[in-house]
């Protein structure tokens, strides 16, 4: 299984894009501020990660303002066939604040 479930500030967003075959596509960087538990022991967690969304997704992220924190469901993949480096596609995503309107 390869599912991820991450709360996160969008800090980047490159403009809207098209692939050849016509599919909306837009990157995205994302940060990550929690605490979690680890051995019994809290652990703050800060991460930078590298997203991208496609097709619906995409139309409706690249509407979101710089700073918005969001609920964001999705998968990791390697950023390029051969790569090292993973990315977050976003499958979907909701607002972190429930009194917000979806765009």
């Amino acid at each position: 299984m390869n599912r991820v479930g991450l709360t996160a500030s969008v800090v980047e967003r490159e403009p809207l894009r098209w692939t050849p075959a016509g599919v909306p596509m837009v990157g995205l960087r994302l940060v990550h501020r929690s605490v979690q538990s680890e051995a019994g022991a809290p652990r703050a967690v800060e991460l930078e990660l590298a997203a991208v969304a496609a097709d619906s997704v995409a139309l409706r992220i690249d509407r979101v303002a710089l700073g918005t924190e969001l609920r964001l469901e999705g998968f990791l993949a390697p950023r390029r066939r051969s790569a090292r480096t993973l990315v977050l596609h976003v499958t979907g995503f909701e607002f972190n604040d429930i009194d917000r309107k979806d765009p």
